[in-house]
């Protein structure tokens, strides 16, 4: 197929990045390609068509969701209509498992050859997934080497394609260079503050990381803090850290955060994606996550692993602590995120271990996406 018609949806910042990588390969096979659907600024540089914006979709938490539900199930029922209108030769759901397996489900039904890009985590809940997966996509792209066997015990066919950031992210990352690119000293101490790429998350963990940040602060006046933000929640960003009494002592940068991963110590961040792109970036850090107690009552129910972090759950153990719900109180977050400052040699295991990680994570990932897919066109 020498120009294939391709249409995907990514569903947030972590899912527009996957999707951007996924079209390098796919524009290097076929330079023609003709991608659309919904998606964020990185597939727009790729020339992506966006019918909708990805923030669209950038929901969290049964409650949260319930607020935007009329929206999101709107976009999707107009989505459908029109790809099964004019049907492309494959559509591809990054992530968002929510919105995109059901999307997927139909559209396979009505003639559509279907991939997911992203093996929703059902080794960590919702195992009752798999039979939707099973019935919505013919294959699935798996970034953990682990999920391909998982996959075809149920008769799914699945490649693993090693995850993306593995590809982006230096093995060895150049902190003085990311300082001087932030204005940052060289020897300062740096803590990186990330309270999430979500309305939602910052509306819940932004100000009590802000209250965090100015406990550390007492206790060492010498500590320098960064904060990455998506230029659309730097409004709600820089109102929690008014309202914390750290307004012009946080250094907010638009945008920047692998730069603020490789220029920081420490970090303090929202469970989700980031932390993974932390690990990538041999980062010591605390893993914290607040929502709305219900969604968390009805999330917790369905959780299978001990662990919520992506580095915890892929080194099967807890290799930084995680500090959830009630436990991530301002107080112990500084304790927690302090404590890496004064074990320099567990932060120093924890670097081996995540360059480890690295390596089994890096793959070649855009060329064996885009071979996957020309699999999946082939039938």
């Amino acid at each position: 197929m020498d120009t294939p018609r391709v249409a995907m949806v990514a569903g947030e910042t972590s899912g527009d990045l996957l999707a951007g990588l996924l079209l390098d390969g796919l524009k290097s096979r076929w330079p023609g390609v003709q991608t659309l659907g919904i998606g964020g600024s990185q597939m727009a540089k790729r020339g992506f068509q966006a019918w909708w914006p990805s923030e669209k979709l950038a929901v969290r938490g049964y409650v949260e969701v319930l607020r935007h539900y009329r929206e999101i199930v709107g976009i999707r029922a107009q989505l459908r209509t029109r790809l099964l209108q004019d049907k492309p030769d494959v559509f591809i759901g990054v992530d968002a498992p929510d919105f995109n397996l059901d999307l997927e489900r139909d559209l396979k039904a009505g003639g559509v050859r279907t991939a997911h890009f992203v093996c929703p985590a059902i080794w960590a809940w919702r195992p009752e997934r798999i039979e939707k997966i099973k019935r919505s996509v013919d294959h699935v792209l798996c970034i953990f080497p682990f999920e391909v066997e998982l996959l075809a015990q149920h008769g799914i066919a699945a490649t693993y394609v090693g995850h993306p950031l593995a590809n982006v992210i230096p093995m060895k990352p150049d902190r003085a260079a990311a300082r001087a690119a932030l204005g940052l000293p060289g020897d300062a101490p740096v803590v990186a503050i990330l309270p999430g790429s979500r309305a939602s998350e910052v509306q819940y963990l932004a100000e009590r990381f802000f209250r965090a940040a100015q406990a550390m602060r007492r206790a060492r006046p010498e500590l320098l803090f960064v904060v990455p933000a998506i230029p659309v929640l730097r409004p709600a960003i820089e109102r929690a850290a008014q309202a914390a009494g750290m307004a012009g002592v946080l250094q907010i940068v638009d945008g920047q955060s692998h730069t603020v991963l490789a220029a920081c110590d420490v970090t303090l961040i929202a469970s989700g994606t980031a932390t993974l792109e932390a690990a990538l970036f041999k980062r010591p850090m605390v893993i914290a996550y607040n929502m709305h107690w219900l969604s968390y009552q009805l999330m917790k129910r369905k959780h299978l692993q001990p662990w919520i972090g992506l580095p915890n759950i892929l080194c099967r153990d807890f290799v930084v602590p995680e500090l959830i719900q009630h436990e991530a109180s301002p107080e112990q977050l500084a304790a927690a995120t302090l404590l890496w400052f004064d074990e320099p040699a567990r932060a120093a295991a924890v670097e081996k271990t995540f360059t480890a990680l690295h390596a089994e994570l890096l793959r070649d990932t855009p060329r064996l996406a885009a071979d996957a897919i020309a699999q999946v066109l082939a039938g």
